[in-house]
């Protein structure tokens, strides 16, 4: 892949745990903002129950459309933990014992404590790599364009750097937010007319409530600066038009 071509990703959330809402997702956020820095572009996320027959055709839906999947979730120790295993049938693999996460994590623990549940994480699919883990040990793993991380947030970040050289991006997305004292009806024209004429930059508006006083934050994303440094003049000229407030967020 070249530095020009748009290199997209889907996020795959596993667990139940997600669904009932008892842990809240962070890891998108982590994730989204990593991805963006290396030009990829998160373009789909959905959360999955702990169900085979689920994960497996929202695998394989998901890495036949975008050029990478990340997993979270469902590679730790306990009964309810299948990721692997459905990743492996998503792939037809054999599902069996990784000799070099085995090494791993047998000389991580002391001697006694690499028990049976713990050797399930060395369960992957066959002729999987290896994503290690610098802060608990045990690895996560990728297969062809399916990178399968852990859900518990510190650990999934810690792991990101390893990954950086396995990960192809286009150009790194870049942003610009101005924040204004307003609300979404009054700008939502002028806005319409300047993401008309700035087609190569994405532009949000995202209301907030800051100090009890309503606003408008909007954001301007592409990958080339002096487009969004246009469109931030342009934004700006209507602004003052119209008598708008800048504020600092």
């Amino acid at each position: 892949m070249t530095k020009n071509t748009k290199v997209n990703a889907a996020i795959l959330i596993i667990g139940n745990e997600i669904l009932s809402g008892r842990t809240q997702d962070t890891n998108t956020g982590t994730l989204a903002n990593w991805l963006n820095s290396i030009g990829v572009k998160l373009v789909e996320v959905r959360v999955v129950p702990d169900d085979e027959k689920i994960i497996i055709d929202s695998l394989n839906l998901l890495r036949k459309k975008y050029d990478y999947v990340f997993t979270t979730g469902g590679i730790g120790p306990t009964h309810d933990d299948i990721t692997a295993q459905s990743v492996a049938k998503a792939f037809d693999k054999k599902y069996e014992i990784h000799k070099e996460a085995f090494k791993i994590l047998e000389s991580y623990y002391k001697p006694g404590e690499f028990n049976e549940g713990r050797q399930k994480m060395v369960w992957m699919p066959k002729d999987a790599q290896l994503i290690l883990n610098p802060t608990s040990g045990a690895p996560g793993f990728s297969i062809e364009n399916v990178f399968c991380l852990p859900g518990v947030p510190s650990i999934l970040k810690s792991m990101l750097g390893g990954l950086k050289n396995r990960i192809i991006g286009g150009q790194p997305v870049l942003s610009n937010t101005i924040s204004l004292r307003t609300v979404e009806s009054e700008i939502a024209n002028s806005l319409k007319k300047v993401q008309d004429k700035n087609k190569d930059v994405e532009i949000g508006s995202y209301p907030f409530f800051h100090a009890g006083k309503l606003g408008v934050s909007i954001v301007l994303r592409s990958e080339n600066q002096s487009s969004i440094d246009d469109c931030n003049s342009q934004i700006l000229e209507f602004v003052n038009e119209k008598k708008i407030e800048v504020v600092d967020r």
